[in-house]
This record gives C-alpha cells, sequence and structure tokens, in this order.
C-alpha cells in the first residue's frame, strides 16, 4: 500500500475495505473514495447488498424472560458444579 490514502489503487483499498468497514470509520470520507468513481460506485453497491441483506434478516432482541432463563440455567449449572465457562452476558 502507499503511504498516501488518495494515491491508493483500487486494489488495494479493496483489499482493506473489511478493515476500514470493521473500523466503524466513515468510508465515504476515505481519501480513495474521494477520488475514485469506480470504489464509490463499488461501495455503493456492497451498501446496497448490506441493506437488503439486514431487511432478510430483521434483528429481533431477545425479550427479558430468555436472558432471565439463561442466567437461571448458568445458575443451575454452578449450583450442580458444572464449570459454566464463559457466562453470556446481556448485550
Amino acid at each position: 500500500m502507499t503511504g498516501d490514502p488518495s494515491k491508493m489503487t483500487c486494489a488495494e483499498f479493496q483489499a482493506h475495505l473489511s478493515e476500514l468497514i470493521a473500523s466503524g470509520e466513515d468510508i465515504s470520507a476515505h481519501a480513495h473514495i474521494q477520488s475514485c468513481e469506480n470504489c464509490r460506485a463499488f461501495l455503493a453497491d456492497l451498501e446496497t447488498i448490506a441493506e437488503a441483506a439486514r431487511q432478510l434478516f430483521p434483528s429481533v432482541e431477545p425479550s427479558d424472560k430468555v436472558w432471565e432463563q439463561i442466567q437461571s440455567a448458568i445458575a443451575q449449572d454452578e449450583d450442580d458444579g458444572i464449570d459454566p465457562g464463559l457466562t453470556p452476558q446481556r448485550p
């Protein structure tokens, strides 16, 4: 990768795109996107695909009862001497 993001090749940018997305960075403000019509179109396509995927599987927050049952099961395992490993935490 070149030192100057505006001088990245499309291949370099696309190779680092998943890292940029994971970082939470505003990719539309990235220097390469600002200067590259092809990568802007590529990113727009990815965003359209991601939005369509989110619509297929809408996020549903589990009810409080589900979390209570999980915590109860963990407590029961602990009482029975079973190592629960990593205790799930409510998000």
